[in-house]
């Protein structure tokens, strides 16, 4: 089964300094429909305004993943870990029993890209942590990019769950493929370009819900950059 999700099918949410896309239910969004695929919970596309963002917030049991599409957001929390990730990089928390931290746009006169992404742990009440990682554009190139794994992988951020993320920038008339299990939840998300997967047309934003395949192909016309998140039930 592979669902198509247009980009004009998401949810969209505006404020003055706050420009949004939420794939499944969030916030005053419901949708007892659309709460989750898999163990992804959350996949917000955010656009923040310089010089604003989300203030001191709490979280607790959720793996939560951000990757800076452009420009930059500032990191802290309550157990002292302060930090500015910039594009192409992926951030990791573990909030487990409890963690408090602020994602801001310090940066005068550029706006920050992100996308967010929420995963339900493998067990409650973990040691809440941070971590994270930069990515050059070139690791990526015409291939499939492991940064988020419960694997011993050598060069990936570290999930309590069990969830790949990949990330890939193809260049025009490049083909790869992604080998799964029939029992996984995939969720691909086209960040940039125009990309065919299987039979599949995606344009800039548009995602898809995979489950029952066991090869996933890739192939472009143009240039496409997306995310593609791999896991159980």
């Amino acid at each position: 089964m592979i669902k198509l999700i247009k980009a004009n099918e998401r949810h969209f949410f505006k404020t003055d300094w706050l420009q949004t896309y939420w794939h499944f239910s969030f916030d005053h969004y419901y949708d007892p429909n659309n709460m989750n695929w898999g163990n992804i919970r959350v996949f917000n596309d955010d656009i923040i305004k310089p010089k604003s963002g989300f203030d001191f917030h709490p979280h607790r049991d959720m793996e939560i993943i951000t990757f800076i599409i452009s420009g930059e957001l500032t990191h802290r929390d309550n157990l002292g870990n302060e930090g500015v990730i910039k594009s192409g990089d992926i951030q990791r928390m573990t909030a487990g029993r409890g963690i408090i931290h602020s994602e801001r746009n310090e940066h005068s006169d550029e706006p920050v890209h992100l996308l967010q992404m929420w995963v339900l742990p493998d067990q409650s009440g973990l040691d809440p942590s941070y971590d994270e990682k930069h990515f050059d554009i070139t690791e990526r190139l015409n291939k499939l990019l492991t940064v988020v794994s419960n694997s011993k992988h050598p060069y990936s951020l570290h999930i309590n769950q069990d969830v790949t993320f990949y990330v890939s920038k193809l260049e025009e008339s490049i083909e790869i493929a992604h080998l799964t299990d029939k029992e996984r939840y995939l969720y691909l998300y086209t960040i940039d370009g125009e990309l065919q997967v299987n039979d599949v047309e995606l344009s800039k934003a548009d995602s898809l819900k995979i489950h029952g395949e066991e090869i996933i192909n890739f192939k472009t016309k143009s240039k496409a950059d997306f995310l593609l998140i791999d896991c159980n039930g």
